[in-house]
């Protein structure tokens, strides 16, 4: 919290100018926060009896309440040049009944619709006695001056001092109300324990994802080539032994084929969890190797050098998000361009990959995109995935990069 040095008058006077700045306003901000917070609340109980009438109204007041709390927020965090927090809000899902329900049982915004209600009578005793002061200060104005003439300037700093110390405390009171009741410590870490359970569950789920993936894919691919190759070596063996060498090289020449076909699939599969391109040469070579195999034309932007390295679990997930939307585009984009973009800025990777396709694209309905956002979560990267139909797919995701 800003202080007033008592020896420097033109200190005490930028801080009472931010203090009249923070206070002349807030009894206007009140009445109007007090009047939605109590009419609103009225309002929608007494039309609780249509339900979905009344549970809008006092859901829209508490988002109301909401805003009001911000602004009390940012108005402190400037009279005191710090930030306001933590507070947390519930995030809510499902449909619009949920999400109505469950913003009616946000602990914060029953907390900011009270202190709507509580801060008018504080303010109105605040304000008051700021608007006194201010007033007592006007005029007694010309006999600061005089005892500032006849005492060759000493005089004049008793005046600004006890009034900053009066307005400072009066600051101090409201920002007490602020911070006691418009953050929420315990909230916060608790939203945080969440996330963390969630996150290590998603990783979780989408670690079991990726083996299930993987065994299908070697069940289905690798595995087929490989029985149908023992079948064609031991029926040559049989006809090498009744020495009928002219059919048993056909089938010599098809396993050949197939030993090739079941190598490539393997390397295809091992792509999907670590290619050996990235675990030895780094994040920006296993990308230029992606998106040269991809059969889209793809353009690859990155700033990263070729030796540098990143921790490997953002390395993985950023490559399995490009590996990811790459194929998703191939098999269901329709599309005849891809761009690729990965730029690091500060301790956050940014990787975008947009396509010309036909859009449409959403995790939840089996477009290949659903492990994306189990994958990112784990490490706490968010993905953002922008797709109407007709106009190509933008798949946006942050990687946080841990602090070595």
């Amino acid at each position: 919290m800003s202080t007033t040095e008592p020896g420097r008058p033109e200190a005490s006077w930028r801080q009472i100018w931010r203090d009249l700045g923070y206070m002349l306003p807030g009894l206007p901000i009140a009445v109007a926060s007090f009047v939605v917070a109590i009419a609103g609340l009225a309002l929608g109980v007494g039309l609780f009896v249509v339900a979905f009438a009344g549970l809008a109204i006092m859901v829209g007041t508490l988002a109301a309440a909401r805003g009001f709390a911000h602004t009390e927020r940012r108005r402190v965090g400037w009279v005191e040049r710090r930030e306001v927090r933590p507070f947390h809000y519930r995030q809510v899902n499902g449909n619009l009944l949920g999400r109505l329900l469950g913003r009616l049982r946000d602990q914060q915004s029953w907390r900011d619709w009270t202190f709507a209600v509580l801060i008018l009578p504080v303010r109105v005793l605040t304000w008051s006695l700021t608007i006194v002061w201010l007033a007592l200060s006007i005029a007694l104005t010309p006999l600061t001056l005089l005892a500032w003439a006849v005492s060759g300037g000493g005089g004049f700093r008793g005046l600004p001092r006890v009034f900053a110390y009066v307005l400072r405390g009066l600051v101090t009171l409201e920002s007490m109300l602020v911070w006691g009741m418009l953050t929420d410590e315990n909230a916060e870490l608790r939203a945080r324990a969440e996330a963390l359970t969630h996150s290590r569950a998603s990783a979780v789920q989408a670690e079991a994802d990726t083996l299930r993936r993987v065994e299908r894919d070697i069940h289905d691919g690798p595995q087929q080539r490989l029985v149908r190759l023992t079948m064609d070596l031991e029926s040559a063996q049989r006809r090498f032994d009744n020495h009928d060498h002219n059919t048993a090289l056909p089938l010599l020449e098809g396993a050949v084929n197939q030993t090739k076909e079941a190598l490539a699939e393997l390397r295809a599969v091992s792509r999907g969890i670590a290619p050996p391109i990235l675990t030895d040469r780094g994040l920006p070579a296993a990308l230029a190797a992606a998106t040269a195999r991809n059969p889209i034309p793809t353009t690859l932007d990155t700033t990263l050098h070729d030796n540098e390295r990143l921790p490997s679990s953002i390395e993985n997930a950023a490559y399995f998000v490009v590996t990811e939307a790459l194929t998703n585009a191939a098999k269901h984009a329709d599309a005849t361009q891809c761009t690729v973009t990965v730029h690091r800025l500060d301790n956050t990777l940014h990787v975008q990959i947009t396509d010309n396709g036909r859009g449409g694209a959403h995790p939840g309905k089996g477009h290949g995109l659903t492990g994306l956002n189990d994958r990112l979560t784990g490490i706490d990267a968010t993905l953002d995935i922008t797709s109407p139909p007709g106009n190509g797919t933008t798949i946006t995701a942050q990687l946080p990069i841990p602090t070595q």
